[in-house]
């Protein structure tokens, strides 16, 4: 049987194996949402930055710089980090340029792998489907906030293995422990997200909307998958 992994963050990834593993970055708040909803509307490319300034210089190449940085819009950058600026006609064809506190960094930490696959409620299907016929063993990564673990991408890295759980074993305790608190959450999982420290933090920002959209599962069937450094659609 093959096996599922779950890092509860980045800065636990030295001690995950990934040169022959399907690797899955989640930053479910809201990074790979952004991602996942950009290309089901029909963006060509996105380029994961984890250095700001790098990004930045993108726009000279005609790209569109988007991200964050501590949950806001970075200054002079075209677009942010809600999912509801990738929405509409106006995102097909474009090339973007994107950096994040937490998600683009997890890409970046995570290159080394096999395959690198992108993962959010809103594809969960789409990515289950794929794991599932995949022949390699598999690992979630949480971009967590700033190193540390954060509920949100617990929870689907929990929903994941809820999904898988009669084809892909466990490949230590921390696949279980996502399963069970997704398990516990899985019905109301924004009254459940509402205390944890993220939500809490971008409250501040008023992203109710965003957050309650960012948690429905199975919105797009698209599957963004990393090819020499870009994300586009395998």
């Amino acid at each position: 049987m093959k096996t599922i992994d779950v890092c509860l963050s980045p800065e636990l990834m030295h001690l995950y194996p990934v040169q022959d593993k399907t690797v899955v970055v989640v930053d479910i708040l809201r990074a790979t949402s952004c991602m996942v909803t950009a290309f089901a509307h029909g963006a060509e490319s996105i380029t994961p930055f984890a250095n700001l300034e790098e990004c930045r210089q993108m726009r000279l190449r005609g790209y569109v710089t988007s991200g964050e940085r501590d949950g806001k819009k970075v200054d002079g950058f075209d677009k942010g980090n809600s999912p509801f600026e990738y929405m509409g006609e106006q995102v097909r064809g474009l090339k973007i340029a994107f950096t994040t506190t937490n998600g683009t960094q997890a890409i970046e930490k995570s290159k080394g792998a096999k395959e690198v696959i992108i993962g959010t409620f809103l594809n969960l299907n789409a990515v289950a489907k794929y794991l599932l016929f995949n022949e390699n063993n598999v690992l979630v990564v949480c971009a967590g906030w700033k190193g540390k673990v954060n509920l949100e991408d617990t929870l689907f890295a929990g929903a994941l293995v809820e999904k898988l759980k009669d084809y892909l074993g466990p490949d230590c305790d921390a696949p279980l422990a996502a399963q069970h608190l997704y398990n516990i959450a899985k019905n109301d999982m924004v009254s459940f997200l509402n205390t944890s420290s993220h939500v809490r933090r971008l409250n501040k920002l008023n992203i109710h909307d965003d957050l309650k959209f960012c948690v429905t599962p199975d919105q797009y069937e698209v599957l963004p998958r990393l090819k020499n450094g870009v994300l586009q659609l395998r």
